[in-house]
């Protein structure tokens, strides 16, 4: 039978790929005009100034480039030692459980869980518009730099499907991409203004894409991508039918006729874009001690915004329960001086 021989969780902010001296810049920037930023006091969305009201005054003292460097510095050893990990067991198959953030999939068609399970799957570079900043610039490139076809582990696709289907999980399936993506997301729930996306060409989505750049070193090994709608109400899963939905991965891989050795990867969060370290801490205190109780219940309305990608930790530890955990690095980063960052956060099992 195969097996899950190694688990692994990375973020994949853009902060990983740019210069320490463009996190203030890229905070100013960006953060200021966020929809999206949540309190972790309320769990209400709020404004910027609101944020910068109710943040310690202490963070302020903190914004230095002497930090960011040294935080910087830290996310490229949990870049490299998780990637170091990938080629030293060589796995045959890699899956990667991410999101979708307005890039292929809209309120047209939005399932709670989807499995990719074509021959291939395309990754194509961002698109730099004229005139985007030197923040930004740098980090796209994190989300891949070289166009390629990924191959992709069709045979466990179709395996995992059928699996979920008989274990309760009715998952969508895709095949293959089309040529253009554009749509609408929103007003619902948090999301509470109507946010369009013209059609464009894009490639596999920001999470995939930063596992073959930045774990794999653009030399990927063949993957499975697995898609959860951990951002958009209503019908993001609740962390236990995450955890749930992670114990079934694992039974599934078990149950095939096959003896390959299986990776799972969690990619995104922790806590952002505005840093969270109490879930944060709650999240990791989970997984150290392999506490499904703990990991289920952690409250929801805390996992909104880009937060939610805890969501894609939570899948991914159920399916490694049987595997020891190692913490790799946890950064909490503040960028501003209203508390806009995130926790970001490198683990394995093995």
């Amino acid at each position: 039978m195969a097996k899950i021989v190694l688990g692994m969780g990375s973020s994949h902010t853009p902060m990983i790929s740019m210069p320490p001296d463009l996190w203030g810049l890229h905070g100013e920037r960006q953060d200021k005009h966020l929809r999206e930023l949540i309190s972790p006091r309320s769990c209400e969305v709020v404004t910027y100034d609101q944020l910068l009201a109710e943040a310690d005054p202490k963070i302020a003292s903190a914004l230095t480039l002497e930090r960011f460097t040294a935080q910087y510095n830290q996310l490229q050893r949990g870049v490299a030692e998780l990637s170091k990990t990938l080629r030293a067991v060589n796995p045959d198959t890699v899956i990667i459980v991410s999101d979708d953030q307005d890039e292929l999939l809209f309120e047209d068609n939005m399932p709670t869980f989807n499995v990719y399970w074509g021959e291939s799957i395309k990754l194509m570079p961002w698109a730099v518009p004229e005139g985007t900043g030197p923040a930004v610039k740098a980090a796209v490139g994190g989300y891949g730099d070289v166009e390629m076809d990924v191959p992709v582990d069709a045979a466990l696709g179709k395996h995992l499907i059928e699996f979920m289907m008989d274990a309760g999980f009715d998952v969508a399936h895709s095949r293959y991409l089309k040529e253009e993506y554009g749509g609408s997301i929103g007003p619902a729930g948090y999301v509470w203004w109507k946010r369009e996306t013209k059609p464009r060409s894009h490639g596999m989505g920001h999470g995939y894409a930063y596992v073959v750049k930045r774990i794999m070193e653009n030399k990927p090994i063949t993957i499975l991508p697995i898609g959860i709608n951990t951002c958009y109400p209503p019908n993001q899963p609740t962390p236990k039918r995450c955890y749930q939905f992670g114990q079934a991965i694992r039974a599934a891989v078990e149950a095939w006729d096959s003896d390959k050795r299986v990776a799972i990867i969690a990619s995104g969060g922790l806590s952002h874009f505005v840093l969270d370290e109490e879930i944060d801490r709650q999240l990791i205190r989970g997984m150290q001690e392999k506490n499904g109780e703990i990991l289920c219940s952690l409250p929801k309305e805390r996992l909104n915004s880009a937060s939610s990608e805890i969501r894609n930790w939570i899948t991914t530890a159920a399916a490694c329960d049987h595997l020891d955990f190692e913490l790799v690095e946890y950064v909490p980063v503040a960028r501003t001086a209203a508390g806009t960052g995130g926790g970001w956060g490198f683990v394995r099992w093995q």
